[in-house]
């Protein structure tokens, strides 16, 4: 049996190899500033972790999930993200107030309860922010997907997920009636800052940062 803390250290391992596919490794002051705790602490979780043979570490190396930390890291992330599916859809919660409940249910160790969640839910394949939902194989759908500052002038595409899950950008993005499936139209890119031009479902043109484009996945 994992401790809570020990489960989302495996779920933060889990999201930062996401992230970073190129090299599915982190360092310990990249993995503390993830979680918000001191270096200090988070080397000594990982120790804890590496004594249960959950991942590979070496002091001031980098950190690696082993293939069980892997399985364990994504069954805690398919609860959060079904849970927050389940909020979402059947609770009326908002997009935004999904996570931090979510975070305490995760932690429930019922497989029966999960797959039952999961079947009432229809089986979705995307949690409320775009993010995939682990099948209990351990299988990740997964989309065709860019930011939006990669797209050129006069491109049509439509929201898939939101790079930035925190609750100002997604209270932001309710602002501006933007949820997964808002289509939208690059009209013009601003050389001087770099933002954009943009036209939200067919409404009129608005200029959006940079930081914005950068926050936002779509598809063409």
């Amino acid at each position: 049996m994992l401790s809570y803390t020990e489960e989302n250290y495996l779920k933060a391992l889990l999201k930062l190899s996401f992230q970073n596919e190129d090299k599915p490794e982190a360092g310990t002051n990249e993995m503390a500033a993830y979680l918000g705790v001191k270096p200090a602490t988070a080397t000594d979780m990982l120790k804890k972790l590496k004594e249960k043979e959950l991942v590979t570490y070496k002091k001031y190396g980098k950190i690696l999930l082993t293939e069980t930390g892997k399985q364990n890291g994504i069954a805690i992330l398919r609860k959060h993200r079904l849970w927050e599916t389940f909020l979402y859809e059947k609770l009326d919660f908002s997009w935004d107030e999904v996570h931090e409940v979510a975070e305490q249910l995760e932690h429930i160790q019922s497989a029966k309860l999960v797959d039952k969640l999961e079947e009432f839910l229809n089986f979705p394949e995307f949690d409320p922010h775009g993010d995939p939902i682990p099948k209990a194989n351990g299988e990740i759908p997964t989309i065709d997907k860019i930011l939006l500052s990669e797209l050129k002038e006069n491109e049509l595409c439509k929201v898939v997920a939101v790079k930035d899950t925190s609750t100002v950008f997604l209270q932001y993005l309710e602002k501006l009636r933007i949820t997964i499936g808002t289509p939208i139209k690059v009209l013009e890119r601003i050389d001087f800052d770099g933002s954009l031009s943009i036209q939200i479902a067919g409404e009129e043109a608005r200029n959006v940062s940079m930081k914005f484009a950068e926050s936002l996945f779509v598809k063409r």
